[in-house]
């Protein structure tokens, strides 16, 4: 289509068509014009502009009706004029505005005329369309107190649009020209910039209309949330800019006291405002309610569009109005720090950016007023924090800590104006100890115990990993609340407690609560571990730069007072269990026994003090677990440095990693990697081995003070499973004062001892000694001393000699277990161990012969061992102490287990006979045992070849025979096959006498697959 850019060629396309409508306005004729400007250049068009307006404002200035669709395709043809052409003149912009409104006025109503959506859509994109047509200052003349009553009309109607319209899409268009006909569009290069006079005037002019503006645009704002997103952002963004605007505080310090008379009516005068004092006051008040709804609503809009533009809305009132709305500031603070973590990505960062500028600006910590707001905001929430955390849902908690976050991080530095106040920090500290209080009902923690002798470096995945000490934190249950978020929040808020306040303040303060009863202790415990955490900035968010980390000298300080309180003997050493209390009570009356010769007498607790529920030993329980956490924490805010308090810290440790209650042991062990992690040691084993000298020395001291310190050998067990025989040089002496312990407390401490000896003994199994024949090849012309190794297996093998008849069942199976080990040491020392194992043998068959099943099965596992190392010596004892009663128990027991049902194999006794049936064949090959003993073997297996025998207890018969066919094939070929002989064995001559065997020509029995079994495998 060909363009007309010369006005004369332009002006004889469109003349015609111009005075063809202004002669007859329909519809197709304004069409007919709209299509000819199409064709027309814009610069040609600029030079007819008025010329065009004339006829289709002819036409909407025409008396009497005129259908809806002339008038809707008059303006958009206007607006076309308009979108490609400027206004140049006053008048003309006053009129066509006048004119647009027009269109929508009611002449009896105060209301929008009642005309189709899309008219008003029309009307509104055409007022929207020349407000940026305007050239210039031209826009001004719109904006003079004579042309007020036009100003307010039109706000008047935008505003009724948006607030009552159901068309989203009217909606939005009202509130976007609303915003431009208030100059606050966003355009970049509209409105043009104000200098401070015009300013001035337009904020005097729009302030008439702010409480009309502010009151309709919060009845949007707070409206329905299925209008949409789209209308609450476009709503809030006006109602932040007007105000934002009008109630600049720059401006209002420029306004003066006295008012000039404007020129013009009486009764437009009467509609100015003057923004004086008194005038700002009242404003700010009545804002503070609106604002403080808007807040309310917006802040929890399912869209996070929406409240990604409430926290524009905080940021440009703050930034621009925080004198003028001073009531409302605690309402915008607590909607910006409401934000601070909220679930959206991207409202977080913008509200920590947010967070950030203020805090670079210094505007809460240089501004007075606003600090001394935020540290009432701040009471009143911990006021009301214990209420709120029992009455509130999860969500609602979640809430409302995330405020007290908020509200610490923004206060930075001056959240120490709270904190000096005692009655702030009394409030707040409560709230907190109250809302961390734990569920300490769950039976399963006390129940939960742990059995074996687990290593730190298998507990421990990997330390070549960086320290994530949050993931390894037990999963705590609570009170108040469940969702895991709001404890997190709880940690957060501490550590920013910590690395803005006053750090001896807060942990005075929290330590005096922890002394104070036990109801408090946990909770204190856990917020002054998340203290030093915050205090040594670790991941926690900083706002305000000025603020430096507390010096490492202030917290080591800080950290050896707390760790003073944790490992006191009140506690640390807590009831966790029945065994515990029974331990307790002991160790107590053992305390007062020893002082009696000193005058330091313990008090005797009462039997209610010790007499504990499982909800009591569960608390003690998580006190325990909190403390050693906090060491953790302690570890990483100190680093390196923390070796300076490893003399105190590391042995209570080690103490509660051996503990017998399985949650404090893996609490215990993450801790130990805390520190390895901290203090820069390649694993537990290095840092055990490192710090081996002191705590060797602690040990050995304690050994001589048991009734005090009876847990002394569980540090050594956890020792020697976390390391290995270079321990050996240093604990030799510390051995001899466990065996010497043991021969005084026997009775009352024996398995805590064996455990020890257990767990030393398996370590030199690891690293056996050097043989007699070595030894030999070194110094052959001189008695050698025997190694450590050896020396110590021999001195424990005397001890269990004496122990193996014990009373206590317990100490019998680990002194049987200690036996076996002591055993596998000794191996290649023969002229010490046969002594031993002659001393050893007439209580050990006791025990095989006398005893529990339990005992007799370790004892029969003792026996299997002694046969690997010295079967020659064993052979002849075997045979005439052991092996008559053994075979005689196999028989009498064999009726019972062919009869049995599956529930069979779950006995003591099934595993007795399988143990015995599993072992007995290697023990005879290794024994060498002649034919009588071979047969009398044979015969009490052969009943548990039978078909009605549970399987595991076939097989293990069958291997039994397995063994014996190597020891002596004739005689068990014999055996089988007079049990079952499945062929005739004809003579190879007629000489020779028939073979006759009790097997052959029997039918198939319950004994014929195993034997079949059993003679394939020996013709093979």
């Amino acid at each position: 289509m060909a363009v007309f850019d010369s006005p004369q060629e332009a002006f004889g396309i469109l003349r015609p068509v111009c005075v063809q409508l202004t002669k007859t306005q329909t519809i197709e004729n304004v069409e007919h014009l709209q299509t000819k400007l199409h064709t027309i250049g814009d610069s040609a068009l600029q030079d007819l502009q008025e010329y065009v307006l004339f006829p289709l404002r002819f036409t909407l200035k025409t008396p009497g009706s005129k259908r809806e669709s002339l008038v809707q395709c008059v303006v958009e043809c206007i607006t076309f004029v308009l979108s490609t052409t400027c206004i140049k003149k006053q008048d003309l912009l006053q009129e066509l505005f006048s004119e647009l409104c027009l269109c929508l006025s009611s002449p009896n109503s105060q209301q929008p005329a009642p005309v189709s959506e899309e008219l008003k859509l029309a009307v509104v994109q055409g007022l929207h369309t020349l407000m940026h047509s305007a050239y210039g200052d031209i826009i001004l003349s719109l904006y003079q107190p004579c042309t007020l009553p036009h100003l307010g009309f039109a706000i008047s109607l935008l505003l009724t649009l948006a607030e009552q319209e159901k068309s989203k899409q009217i909606k939005t268009s009202a509130l976007k020209c609303l915003q431009v006909l208030l100059l606050q569009c966003d355009c970049q290069d509209h409105p043009k910039l104000l200098d401070d006079t015009e300013r001035e005037q337009l904020g005097d002019l729009f302030a008439s209309f702010l409480p009309g503006i502010s009151t309709a645009l919060t009845r949007i704002i707070t409206g329905d949330f299925k209008q949409g997103h789209v209308i609450i952002i476009s709503a809030l963004k006006v109602f932040y800019k007007i105000i934002g605007f009008v109630m600049a505080d720059e401006q209002l310090e420029k306004i003066p006291k006295d008012k000039k008379k404007p020129s013009v009516e009486c009764r437009v005068a009467e509609l100015m405002v003057h923004r004086e004092a008194n005038w700002v006051k009242n404003t700010g008040s009545k804002l503070a309610t609106l604002i403080e709804k808007i807040v309310e609503f917006v802040s929890v809009h399912p869209h996070w569009k929406a409240r990604m533009e409430l926290i524009e809305l905080v940021q440009d009132l703050l930034l621009k109005c925080r004198q003028s709305l001073l009531n409302s500031v605690g309402h915008l603070l607590k909607a910006l720090v409401g934000l601070v973590n909220d679930e959206n990505a991207d409202v977080q960062s913008r509200c920590n950016k947010v967070l950030k500028t203020f805090a670079d600006q210094r505007i809460v910590v240089e501004s007075r007023a606003l600090a001394d707001i935020l540290s009432e905001n701040l009471h009143s929430l911990a006021t009301a924090l214990p209420r709120l955390m029992s009455s509130q849902d999860d969500q609602g908690k979640y809430s409302t800590l995330l405020l007290l976050l908020g509200y610490l991080k923004l206060l930075g530095p001056k959240v120490n104006f709270v904190l000096n106040s005692v009655a702030h920090l009394h409030r707040l500290s409560k709230a907190l100890i109250q809302v961390l209080e734990l569920d300490v009902a769950d039976v399963k923690i006390v129940e939960e115990r742990r059995w074996g002798p687990d290593r730190l470096a298998e507990s421990s995945s990997s330390l070549s990993e960086p320290p994530l000490y949050k993931s390894k934190s037990q999963r705590k249950y609570f009170r108040f609340f469940t969702d895991e978020r709001i404890f997190l929040l709880l940690r957060q808020i501490c550590q920013t407690l910590g690395f803005y306040g006053d750090l001896y303040l807060l942990v005075d303060h929290f330590t005096e609560l922890y002394n104070e009863s036990v109801i408090y202790r946990k909770q204190a415990a856990m917020i002054l571990n998340e203290l030093i955490v915050g205090a040594a900035g670790i991941e926690v968010e900083v706002l305000h730069e000025d603020k430096s980390m507390a010096g490492s000298e202030e917290l080591r300080q800080v950290i050896t007072s707390i760790l003073e309180e944790y490992i006191s003997q009140k506690n640390w050493y807590l009831v966790t269990s029945k065994e515990a209390e029974g331990t307790m009570k002991h160790s107590h009356l053992q305390a007062i026994t020893s002082d009696v010769h000193t005058c330091h007498l313990a008090p005797l607790p009462s039997s209610s003090e010790l007499s504990l529920t499982v909800c009591s030993m569960n608390s003690n329980i998580w006190q325990i677990c909190i403390q050693l956490e906090g060491i953790g924490c302690f570890a990483h805010a100190l680093g390196r440095e923390f070796r300076l308090l490893l003399m105190s810290a590391l042995y209570p440790v080690l103490e509660k990693a051996g503990d017998k209650t399985l949650l404090i042991s893996q609490v215990a062990t993450s801790t130990m990697i805390d520190i390895c992690h901290a203090c820069a040691y390649d694993s537990p084993r290095d840092l055990i081995n490192n710090n081996a000298d002191y705590l060797v020395n602690e040990i050995s001291l304690n050994l001589h003070q048991m009734a005090r310190s009876p847990h002394t050998p569980i540090v050594l067990e956890i020792m020697f499973q976390n390391s290995d025989a270079s321990l050996l040089p240093l604990i030799e002496d510390v051995i001899q004062d466990v065996l010497f312990s043991l021969d005084q407390f026997h009775d009352e401490r024996a398995a805590s001892f064996l455990s020890v000896l257990h767990t030393v003994l398996a370590a030199l199994e690891e690293q056996p000694p050097p043989s007699e024949a070595e030894m030999n090849d070194v110094c052959p012309d001189v008695e050698a001393l025997l190694p450590v190794q050896t020396q110590i297996a021999k001195d424990v093998m005397e001890r269990c000699i004496h122990l193996l008849s014990d009373k206590d069942l317990k100490t019998r199976l680990k002194v049987l277990d200690v036996l076996e080990l002591c055993v596998t040491v000794l191996q290649s020392h023969e002229n010490q161990l046969l002594p031993m194992i002659h001393r050893v043998w007439l209580p050990l068959v006791h025990r095989l012969t006398n005893d529990d099943p339990l005992a007799v099965l370790r004892a029969f596992k003792v026996l299997c061992t002694l046969g690997n190392q010295c079967g020659d010596f064993l052979r002849n004892r075997f045979s005439k102490d052991i092996l008559p009663k053994l075979s005689g128990s196999l028989v009498t027991q064999a009726p019972v287990s062919a009869k049995a049902g599956p529930v069979y194999s779950h006995t003591l006794a099934f595993k007795l006979q399988l143990a015995v049936l599993q072992g007995l064949g290697s023990l005879c090959k290794e024994l060498d045992l002649g034919g009588g003993d071979l047969n009398k073997v044979a015969d009490a297996c052969l009943i548990y070849l039978s078909a009605k025998q549970p399987v595991k207890l076939q097989e293990a018969a069958r291997s039994v025979f397995l063994h014996l066919m190597k020891v002596d094939p004739d005689t068990t070929w014999f055996i089988l096959n007079e049990l079952y002989c499945p062929l005739p064995y004809e003579p190879p001559h007629p000489s020779l006498y028939p073979v006759s065997l009790s097997g052959m020509a029997k039918p198939r029995t319950e004994y014929t697959d195993n034997v079949l079994l059993l003679l394939a495998e020996l013709q093979g």
